[in-house]
């Protein structure tokens, strides 16, 4: 169903993947549920090249979502002068010449990525048009975390966007409280809402029982998540792997043994590299535990993560030390166990209390961290909030 002849249809646009493939999708997916919740007719226009306009048949709610591809991210085996063509110049053209096309114009746009590029080429367009642009905020880039650093490109065009593009939009949504505090500092209509996902479509089950406590860990660990620091908190608690076993799902054994300095993993833990999506939930599932530990930075305060949302979710308790807004949703005890900080003392500490809880403690924790999911991160629950801000950001 072709909505965008429509009066009152959103556009979300962006150069991510969708529906699946990676963790912008699955932001986008829950912001788009949450609009769909709130009878909005959602179109999502991605960087994939096709498919051609496409219902989403499992949203819940009045309202509907469709998506399409327009090709903005660069094809693959393209040659590095069009990467940087596209990256730097044309990122966002064809997301504009889409809109511009279309029969009648959204109600709002909202923007995920794209950092500078993208978010001239939209505000540009907004204007014109006098269509609100919203953009949802999920990252505060450190130096180390991209190409060339401080002075590189990618770095330099993110500040850009973070302190000037974003900060002249109609509204903001954050991630978390830092970088809503940031953008309400520059007087803009923020709401912040954490990762969600369809929670209540997952099913819960039932941790393996050898004896062992079990754990997981899924995802890319980039330079936020300190993997080395639990692999090696693992083997100082039980170098024998008769009392721990941790799963890591999504590096290899290689870049995980590197991240170790090359030498052999601990007998516990059990490296499954990457896995389709629809098996993650299982092995999370099968976990007593999820495992997070990060540094404490801006980087970290800014972002959220997804995984901690997920755990929940799959009624897994997490283990994790306190950045960005967990403390919000990770009461020691309840919803898992906190750590006192990153290090591999205070992560060895909590998995031996970890180790000394009881089943029906274990069971307690699983539930209440499935309860607190349902609560906090299924996208229905902010159906209501965000269907208010659009209508309070109205047109400019």
């Amino acid at each position: 169903m072709d909505v965008t002849g429509r009066p009152g249809w959103v556009a979300i646009v962006g150069p991510f993947l969708f529906p699946w493939g990676q963790a912008s999708s699955r932001r986008v997916y829950g912001i788009a549920g949450s609009l769909a919740a709130a009878g909005r007719h959602v179109v999502v226009a991605s960087g994939e090249h096709g498919p051609a306009l496409t219902p989403l048949t499992d949203v819940d709610g009045p309202g509907s979502v469709s998506y399409l591809g327009l090709g903005e991210i660069p094809p693959p085996g393209a040659a590095k002068v069009d990467k940087a063509l596209r990256w730097w110049v044309t990122w966002g053209a064809r997301t504009v010449r889409w809109l511009d096309a279309q029969p009648a114009s959204p109600s709002h746009v909202v923007l995920y990525g794209g950092e500078t590029p993208y978010a001239a080429h939209l505000r540009r367009w907004c204007r014109r048009n006098r269509v609100p642009l919203v953009v949802d905020v999920v990252e505060w880039y450190s130096p180390k975390q991209v190409p060339g650093g401080r002075l590189g490109p990618q770095y330099l065009s993110a500040q850009l966007a973070l302190n000037y593009h974003y900060a002249r939009c109609d509204g903001v949504i954050a991630i978390s409280s830092y970088l809503g505090e940031h953008y309400r500092r520059h007087r803009r209509p923020v709401l912040r809402i954490p990762p969600t996902l369809d929670v209540r479509s997952l099913a819960v089950g039932e941790p393996g029982d050898d004896g062992r406590l079990r754990l997981a860990y899924a995802g890319d660990p980039g330079r936020k998540d300190l993997l080395a620091t639990i692999v090696r908190a693992v083997e100082r608690v039980d170098p024998t792997g008769r009392r721990i076993e941790l799963r890591i799902i999504g590096p290899g054994p290689q870049q995980v043994a590197g991240m170790l300095g090359g030498g052999p993993l601990p007998p516990g833990v059990r490296v499954l590299g990457r896995l389709p999506q629809q098996e993650v939930p299982a092995t999370l599932q099968a976990a007593d535990f999820s495992v997070l530990v990060r540094p404490v930075e801006r980087f970290t305060r800014a972002g959220f993560p997804t995984k901690f949302a997920e755990s929940l979710a799959n009624g897994t308790p997490v283990i994790a030390n306190l950045t960005s807004d967990l403390g919000r949703y990770l009461t020691d005890g309840v919803e898992g166990l906190v750590c006192r900080d990153n290090s591999v003392q205070a992560l060895g500490e909590a998995l031996g209390r970890a180790l000394r809880l009881g089943a029906a403690e274990r069971g307690d924790m699983r539930a209440a961290a499935r309860r607190q999911a349902i609560r906090s991160f299924d996208f229905r629950a902010y159906a209501e909030p965000l269907g208010t801000f659009l209508d309070a950001v109205g047109r400019p």
